[in-house]
């Protein structure tokens, strides 16, 4: 049981880094910078909270998904 709970946080913490370089290549930011906007407006904890349903999207969904988030909490990157 503890290996699949291992195994499904793995895939969320790969998910999450993926969609941080997707939203860095598309905003024109470095990696780094996406991040800690992530962080900062609750991208990270919306993509963490809505994996499942998140993943099965498009990345280009998931990512105007995530600008919306971080918009409603007061990020300012379109």
């Amino acid at each position: 049981m503890r290996e699949k709970m291992q195994e499904k946080e793995r895939k969320i913490m790969e998910y999450i880094v993926m969609c941080i370089g997707e939203f860095a290549s598309q905003t024109k930011i470095t990696q780094k910078e996406a991040y800690l906007y992530l962080r900062d407006f609750g991208g990270i904890a919306f993509l963490k909270e809505c994996y499942e349903a998140e993943h099965t999207l498009g990345l280009d969904n998931t990512i105007e998904d995530v600008k919306e988030v971080c918009k409603n909490n007061g990020g300012k990157i379109e």
